[in-house]
């Protein structure tokens, strides 16, 4: 039996009437750049998910834009962060002329330390950008207090995290303000390219909203220097189909890492932590292996579709060269992006195809 790393055929076929429908709703409104059906989604999400202030913007990388901005991040800024994520997570920072500081991850959550952050911190740091890989929440009570102490501002990077919780409160909404991704492949994914912004507090999220359309909340009238991160009317209709649907989808997420983690017993393999202080909404499910490469080559073999997330660090990526990192310098992150591999973990996978990944692994 194959089985696919992602199939989004799959979800799609299941809601291709609803979606189609309200698809041609939008269209015959002509509602195409932000409008009601961006408007119902902000509410419908802050409502499901527990936040106050949501903003759809046009991408996931968009929100960490503006929130370096909120921040006052400036060149010559330092911003603690993490390695190992996607390389979007540090974009915001780079894009105002600001620079991350990479900090190691723990081996067991892939994210950022608290306990090494504190010996990062300088004069000039002046945020810390978290991400909450995977669908996994970071060790936000420890972070928030180093925070506090340093006067530093807290973005929560949540692109694969939506619906998760941090001792009961939804990720996102315990720093400064939180970011989401809706790029296809996430939990909750659009048809296109789509994210959101949300927050706590009241100012930002204002100036956020001006940010979102050209710095303007008044029609040709603008208060700051802004972007056009407005998020498009279909993406919106598409994802009011689907966010009622999240929670079931989560829910078949976390039974398959159930069996994953209770029955995959393949020698030196690591596991994710699943600490009790967070519950995760399983992006991915990316276990270690020193012999990663030869794993992968062996499931590929057996049919079952596999993906490196993340096989570089960004800290050895070539665009943050000038930063003067050497091999080394992040041992554990490192090592994790020389041993992950992804396994298959979408809702619609079958009990059947979840047996065949178990036994793939085990027999290698």
């Amino acid at each position: 039996m194959k089985v696919p790393f992602l199939d989004l055929s799959l979800q799609h076929r299941a809601i291709r009437d609803q979606a189609l429908a309200a698809l041609t709703a939008a269209y015959d409104a002509n509602r195409f750049c932000l409008g009601r059906d961006v408007e119902e989604f902000e509410k419908a999400f802050g409502h499901l998910l527990g936040y106050s202030r949501v903003l759809g913007m046009n991408s996931g990388t968009s929100p960490l834009h503006v929130a370096s901005v909120l921040a006052g991040l400036k060149p010559g800024d330092e911003v603690i962060t993490t390695p190992f994520t996607f390389a979007s997570s540090a974009w915001g920072i780079s894009y105002v002329g600001a620079t991350p500081v990479f900090v190691d991850i723990e081996p067991g959550t892939f994210n950022l330390d608290p306990a090494r952050i504190e010996a990062a911190i300088t004069s000039r740091t002046r945020a810390i950008v978290v991400v909450h890989l995977f669908g996994q929440p970071a060790r936000m009570d420890e972070i928030l207090a180093l925070a506090a102490r340093h006067r530093l501002f807290v973005v929560e990077d949540c692109a694969q995290a939506v619906g998760a919780t941090y001792r009961g409160k939804p990720v996102g909404a315990l720093g400064d303000c939180g970011t989401f991704s809706f790029y296809p492949t996430k939990n909750l994914g659009a048809c296109g390219e789509g994210g959101a912004f949300v927050t706590r507090h009241d100012d930002l999220f204002a100036r956020a909203r001006a940010l979102r359309v050209h710095g303007s909340l008044k029609r040709y009238h603008h208060d700051y220097v802004g972007f056009n991160f407005r998020m498009d009317g279909f993406q919106g209709a598409v994802l009011n189909v689907k966010l009622p649907l999240l929670a079931g989808w989560t829910a078949r997420r976390r039974a398959i890492a159930a069996r994953y983690l209770a029955e995959i017993r393949l020698a030196d393999t690591r596991l994710p932590d699943q600490p009790d202080y967070g519950q995760s909404v399983f992006h991915q499910f990316t276990l270690r292996h020193p012999r990663r490469d030869a794993l992968r080559e062996h499931l590929t073999q057996q049919g079952v579709g596999t993906d490196l997330i993340y096989p570089k660090c960004l800290h050895e990526q070539t665009c943050y060269a000038s930063l003067g990192y050497r091999p080394g310098r992040l041992p554990i992150a490192e090592r994790a992006a020389a041993t992950c591999l992804s396994l298959p973990i979408f809702p619609e996978l079958t009990d059947e195809q979840v047996d065949t990944v178990i036994a793939a692994v085990n027999a290698f």
